[in-house]
This record gives structure tokens, C-alpha cells and sequence, in this order.
């Protein structure tokens, strides 16, 4: 199959290359799957520079890439939720580093496997896995419901645009810290929109005098470290990027699952109209340093795809 691949860590433009690697392996409960899209997100980049050696086994030579949007190619004998033909979806991180989905085909274990919807093209679906998940998976640590008010850091980012949409479905108020250039964005879709950086603890307690119930840290640093001043009694946080700080904080760290059942809620949500996904940007698979390289600079509004096809 043509991949896209690196033989050693570094920034994307110097160490990633597309061309021939082996066909996955399909296991007894995989599925193997013809990638349409895949979503580009920003743990990807860092593991292409070599920075998550620490937190799990990586093997080189790597295809990268955690999100799929495809066609069902194969199954092994004990799958019996999808079969050859279905349109699936998937957040496809295993144990170990390795065989990604910025490729043409990718296994792909059933238990994180959903179908996707008529109405939801391959582009849309291949965006929302991790960053709907990580969305999804922060808001129920932090038992967001109709009476909070939630802070949500990077609001117009790809995690960030999902928290703050599932999070007024539930029918929280929202307040989003986000650029300038993204505040209408976020009014539109009735969040509060906030100036990150200096002044965030007086900017947010104008807008929530007595603080906020929850916050959804997607940045760490500053603005992490500012949340004992931004919460009201009792609130709480979760944090997708220091386990210390927030742990230090009472919080809940959040390192996002691949659980299909969730990831079909939330497609089945996209269908219906209900959740928005932002494709800022497509790439196709002999682009995909390219769209690594895109990523890294962060300055995205929504999410980047790698597409095939």
C-alpha cells in the first residue's frame, strides 16, 4: 500500500515521505479499512518529532495518523458489528506507535469502530474522532450539565469547537477563550467569547462575576495555572495537557479512549445538524507533511484532513 511514513523523528517538511509500505495485518477482531480521510491533529506532529517515546512503545519505520473516515475492506473472523462494504469511522490508537492512518488501508480494532451516517461525507466523519472524543470524554469527567457555566480554553480549535458545541447541547452557558478573529465564530454559536493571555481572570469575571462551575483546559501553561482564580466554590477542571498541574489543581486529566459507542453519538449528532465539524483545510495523502507542518503552526481554525481518493 502507499503510505506516508518517516524512518526517523524531526519536523514533518525533513523526516515524512510517502511511498510503498506492508499491507496491515488484519487480526481476528479488526477491521481493515480503505482510508478516505483521515483528521490531522496535534499529537501527531509531536510524535512524528519524536516527543510521546515516553508515554508508549514506538516502532519506526511509522505511518502516523489516529483518525480514519473509510470503507470497510476486510474483517477479521470474530467481528460482527460491521462488514466488507459499511462506511466506518474510527479513532485508531493501540498500545504501541506504529501503523497509522495516513496511509491507503489501516486495521482497525472493532471496539473502536462506529458506521457512519447517510448525509456525513468521508471528509467531515475523518475530522472528528480524537478531538470529538477528547471533547465528549472532558465534558462527562466534569459532569457538565444545564446549570453550569463552562470555560472552554482554545474554544475555536478543533477539541474546542466540539466542547463548546456538546456542552450547549447539554445546556450549559459557555465562555470560549479564543483570538479576535474567532469571536464572531463563537458568538454565532451562542459561547461568550473571551481574549486569551494578560487580564484572562479579569476578562472571564466580567462576564461570570462569581466565577465558572467548569473549565476545559486545552492550552496548560498560564492558563491552567489561573483556574483557582477562575472558578466559582466547588467548581472543577480538566485538563488534556499537564496530569501534574491539574492533579495539583483537584482536576481531572484526560487522555482521550477510543470508544465507538461514543464516537457513534457523536456522528449520529453531525447527522442530525446538531454538531458542526470545521475542515479548515484538506490535504491529500502525498500532502501529508505538509498538513503536519500545518498543524504544528497552530494557527487553525477548525481541523486539518489528510484525504485519499
Amino acid at each position: 500500500m502507499r503510505a506516508s511514513f518517516l524512518q526517523s523523528y524531526g519536523a514533518p517538511l525533513d523526516v515524512v515521505q510517502v511511498g510503498e509500505q506492508p499491507d496491515p495485518v488484519v487480526g481476528p477482531d479488526s477491521v481493515l479499512v480503505r482510508v478516505r480521510a483521515a483528521g490531522v491533529n496535534p499529537v501527531d506532529w509531536k510524535i512524528v518529532a519524536g516527543y510521546l517515546q515516553g508515554a508508549m512503545p514506538h516502532h519506526l519505520p511509522m505511518v502516523p495518523g489516529w483518525d480514519v473516515a473509510g470503507v470497510v475492506e476486510a474483517v477479521g473472523p470474530a467481528v460482527t458489528t460491521v462488514e466488507v462494504g459499511d462506511r466506518v469511522l474510527a479513532y485508531d490508537r493501540e498500545d504501541h506507535v506504529q501503523h497509522g492512518t495516513f496511509a491507503e488501508l489501516t486495521a482497525v480494532p472493532e471496539r473502536a469502530v462506529a458506521t457512519i451516517p447517510d448525509g456525513v461525507d468521508f471528509t467531515t466523519a475523518g475530522a472528528l474522532p480524537l478531538a470529538g472524543l477528547t471533547a465528549l470524554q472532558l465534558l462527562d469527567a466534569l459532569e457538565v450539565g444545564a446549570a453550569d457555566t463552562v470555560l472552554v480554553h482554545a474554544a475555536a480549535g478543533g477539541v474546542g469547537g466540539f466542547a463548546t458545541q456538546l456542552a450547549r447541547l447539554r445546556g450549559a452557558t459557555v465562555v470560549g477563550t479564543a483570538s479576535e478573529g474567532n469571536h464572531d465564530l463563537l458568538r454565532e454559536r451562542g459561547v461568550t467569547p473571551v481574549l486569551y493571555g494578560d487580564g484572562l481572570v479579569e476578562r472571564v469575571r466580567e462576564v461570570a462575576p462569581e466565577g465558572v462551575d467548569a473549565v476545559v483546559d486545552l492550552i496548560g501553561g498560564d492558563a491552567l495555572a489561573a483556574t483557582p482564580q477562575l472558578l466559582a466554590t466547588g467548581g472543577r477542571v480538566a485538563s488534556i495537557i499537564d496530569a501534574d498541574v491539574v492533579h495539583d489543581l483537584g482536576g481531572t486529566y484526560v487522555f482521550v479512549r477510543g470508544i465507538a459507542s461514543q464516537l457513534q453519538s457523536l456522528v449520529d449528532l453531525v447527522a442530525s445538524g446538531d454538531l458542526v465539524v470545521d475542515v479548515s483545510r484538506t490535504f491529500d495523502l502525498e500532502q501529508a507533511a505538509e498538513a503536519l507542518e500545518a498543524n504544528r503552526d497552530g494557527h487553525t481554525r477548525g481541523k486539518i484532513v489528510v484525504t485519499n481518493g
